[in-house]
């Protein structure tokens, strides 16, 4: 694609190219390979601002210029890497992880001026939080979003909230705990609630940790990780109830509401949902002595019929210290997948589902991003930072800072 092809805003053309890339079920490529930011096709989804002499750097001046920037700035500059962006990526991260671990190192940082966070922007409003108020946070592509941040709209959880309140009469203790992939918004009423952050890492601690101090768990916005988390705790699944806010009073009854021990968020990860019982049987009948290991935001029946699961961290460790000669199917992003495959060539690495798929919202941080984002420090500008007001930045501290303190 050329800059001459790509349909005009407003448009019958651009409205329909619009849809099929910000689809969250739809993959934007099915190739993994670099290429110059004007010839990913889901770009017309994209930040669109950034300059046009960025669009059709090759990947080798790219690189070049990513490089010159970041020797100029040296220690000023700290570059986070979530484990999904794709390797041309994560080759210029200082630290990588899952989001429980960046979220550490933000909250290490104690120099930097600048964090960029390769990541999305949940992710960025959180490392924001985490450091100090004089350290700028960027995102490379504001365009760089969670579908499943984004099923938690902040109004839907209040109204949620306050009908469970009412529904209880004062005969039981809520505490909200909303998992990292939300709006800082979200994490603020969490803390303000006497409610946790979590993340797939420490997720079973955060639940131990609020049925300490309350009856009842708001769990938000992914019902699966809620779900998997409470059954492994021991919690029967009729005792998690899900909550529906696309329906009045999430379309639960107060007997309902009464007797959950959980109450869990219909929102979802749209790249784990692609995982299924069906790819984990053909796998086992494709590969005797298969091990299958599948991320917890999978639903309840592929975790069940899985061999293990967990966080990101938990996935690197168990397949890298995993004998030679083993082989692994994994449920979780493609990129991270095919990393695993190459850093063990002694194992057989693969992912359950056969189509190459990416995180499409992570997808969106490409180089030419990170290229514009620097070279704008270079000069003297910040380029797309994320700066959360004070008073939000107030209570989602307090709600991470109880995340990173449970053991």
């Amino acid at each position: 694609m050329t800059v001459a092809t790509l349909p005009r805003k407003g448009t019958r053309q651009y409205e329909e190219r619009l849809s099929l890339f910000t689809d969250p079920d739809t993959c934007p490529t099915d190739v993994l390979k670099p290429v110059p930011l004007v010839e990913e096709q889901a770009f017309i989804s994209w930040q669109q601002d950034i300059p046009r002499e960025y669009l059709h750097l090759s990947p080798e001046e790219t690189d070049r210029r990513i490089s010159d920037a970041r020797a100029y700035l040296g220690a000023r500059l700290v570059i986070l890497g979530h484990h999904y962006q794709r390797d041309e990526v994560i080759k210029y991260a200082d630290f990588t992880g899952d989001s429980f671990k960046l979220a550490q190192h933000a909250a290490a940082q104690r120099e930097a001026e600048y964090v960029l966070f390769c990541g999305v922007h949940f992710m960025a409003e959180s490392a924001d939080i985490l450091t100090d108020e004089s350290v700028r946070v960027m995102l490379p592509n504001m365009a760089a979003g969670c579908s499943m941040a984004d099923m938690a709209d902040p109004d839907d959880v209040y109204a949620c909230w306050d009908s469970i309140q009412e529904a209880l009469g004062g005969k039981g203790t809520v505490v909200p705990i909303t998992y990292m992939n939300s709006a800082a918004s979200l994490k603020s009423f969490t803390g303000k609630n006497g409610g946790i952050v979590c993340t797939s890492s420490n997720a079973d601690k955060t639940f131990k940790w609020a049925f300490e101090r309350g009856d009842k768990i708001l769990f938000f916005p992914d019902q699966h990780l809620g779900r998997n988390t409470g059954y492994n705790m021991g919690i029967p699944l009729d005792q998690m109830v899900l909550w529906n806010w696309h329906k009045p009073n999430g379309g639960l009854t107060v007997e309902q509401v009464e007797r959950a021990k959980v109450i869990l968020w219909q929102g979802h990860c749209s790249t784990h949902q692609r995982f299924s019982v069906e790819q984990i049987e053909k796998a086992r009948r494709e590969h005797p002595g298969l091990k299958v290991i599948v991320h917890p935001e999978c639903s309840w029946q592929v975790v069940q019929a899985a061999d293990m699961n967990g966080s990101t961290e938990k996935i690197i460790k168990t397949v890298s210290e995993a004998p030679a000669g083993s082989t692994w199917a994994v449920g979780t992003e493609i990129n991270l997948v095919s990393r695993l495959a190459r850093e063990n060539p002694d194992k057989t690495v693969f992912c359950l589902d056969p189509v190459v798929c990416p995180c499409s919202t992570m997808y969106r941080i490409h180089p030419a991003y990170i290229a514009w984002v620097l070279e704008g420090l270079v000069s003297g500008h910040v380029v797309n930072e994320v700066k959360v007001d004070s008073a939000t930045r107030e209570w989602s501290l307090v709600a991470l800072e109880r995340m990173l303190a449970v053991r």
